[in-house]
């Protein structure tokens, strides 16, 4: 059976979509510390892997934004679009 690509927006934190790969919680998830208790941030290996993950599946330029109703991908995310969700400013490079 085929793996399923991660649902970045299924979850309470995009990060959780991918299990992490330091204290084996899984997919929904949230990370442990060893003593069991729920760590208090997501271990880094666990947001490299979701970044990856997301890069791969939604291309470079996505982004996923949060929202009344939970999170949205916007693939056109570093691209400034009429009528799209915010995108982030790109710095000045000064006189053409």
């Amino acid at each position: 059976m085929p793996e399923m690509a991660p649902d970045f927006t299924a979850h309470a934190h995009p990060v959780m979509a991918v299990p992490c790969p330091t204290c084996r919680a899984g997919t929904g998830s949230w990370c442990q510390r060893p003593s069991g208790h729920r760590a208090s941030n997501f271990h880094r290996s666990r947001g490299a892997a979701a970044d990856a993950a997301f890069t791969c599946q939604h291309g470079e330029l996505a982004s996923i934004a949060r929202t009344p109703e939970g999170w949205i991908v916007d693939p056109d995310g570093l691209r400034p679009r009429e009528g799209g969700l915010a995108a982030r400013r790109r710095p000045e490079t000064g006189p053409e």
